[in-house]
This record gives structure tokens, sequence and C-alpha cells, in this order.
């Protein structure tokens, strides 16, 4: 049975009306469209208060959870220049993610396929399916932050010495309850 939108876990400095519509429970599994769709809405209706909630930290990255329901998790994650992801995949979960702050250059792999590159700027929006690796590191001299937001929802991340290590397919992982 799905939960209730009261049932939902959501963090104090953001729980109100409008994050609590976006996410509220409807279906078993987004899809990247759904996930790129709630990722860009949190970013535009919550700026202000995502900016100022986000910290910048070193030599870690700085990230909080803002939400989870048994069909997403959604978090703010911050980038000082240089710092960046090891190559990894979401262990069968699908992804979203939406620069808030900056940009962020993404290098990615679906099994099998060739290896990518791009960047994303403030305001944009990327969903991506279940298969995709990638390695996400802010190449620019700004401080960036972004929205992501995964389903199913608290599925570990596999990590790969290089994205050339992506096997041919990319099993899921079970979902880690009480993470």
């Amino acid at each position: 049975m799905p939960a209730s939108i009261t049932d939902l876990d959501i963090h104090p400095r953001l729980d109100r009306p409008a994050l609590r519509n976006v996410i509220a429970p409807r279906r078993p599994l987004w899809s990247p469209t759904d996930l790129r769709d709630l990722t860009s809405a949190v970013a535009t209706i919550l700026a202000a208060p995502l900016v100022d909630m986000v910290r910048f930290s070193s030599p870690q990255r700085w990230w909080s959870r803002l939400a989870v329901t048994d069909e997403i998790e959604l978090w703010l994650l911050s980038w000082l220049p240089g710092q960046g992801t090891d190559p990894h995949d979401h262990g069968g979960a699908s992804g979203s993610f939406t620069v808030l702050l900056g940009e962020l250059a993404e290098t990615f792999r679906y099994p099998a396929g060739p290896i990518r590159n791009h960047l994303h700027c403030a305001g944009e929006s990327i969903g991506f399916g279940a298969g995709r690796a990638h390695q996400v590191q802010n190449v620019g001299t700004a401080m960036a932050a972004s929205v992501h937001a995964y389903s199913p929802p608290l599925v570990p991340t596999r990590e790969y010495v290089s994205l050339r290590n992506v096997p041919d397919e990319i099993p899921a992982l079970p979902i880690q309850r009480g993470a």
C-alpha cells in the first residue's frame, strides 16, 4: 500500500505544501522523465530555501537528503570547484539531476555504449535510465549545487575504476531500508 501524503519523510526546513504536492505518492516507480520534471520543479519552486540551505565543504562534498517516499528519494548536493564523484551507477535505479547553481560536467556511459560528455548549466535538467553509469564534476571556477532524485529509493551506488569498466549489463542492487 502506498504511503499517505502525511507519511512522507521530508527535511524539516523544506516541509511545505509545494514540496509535498510534487512528491505525493502516485505510482510504484518514477520514469526518468518524471524524475527530471521533479528535480526541475523542486529547483524552481524551492530555489530560495535550497540556496539558503546549501553548504560547501572540503575536502568532502556536502549533501542533504530532502525527502524520501516509497517511490523516490530527493537530495541536494554541493560542489566546490574541482569536486566530483568517482565513476558509478545507481544500482539499477533511474535518476535525474537539475543544476541549481553553477555548472557540472558529466561523463557518462550506458553498457556497451560510447563514453560521452555533457556540460550542464544552471537550470538544466537531465533524467536517465537505470543502466547509466556516470561521473559528475564541477570543472568550473564557481561553486555549484544540484538537486537529485532516484527511483526506486535507497538503492546503493556501485563504483568503477573507469567508465570503461562498466559491464554489459548493470544489475539491480537491493534497496537499503533504514538508510
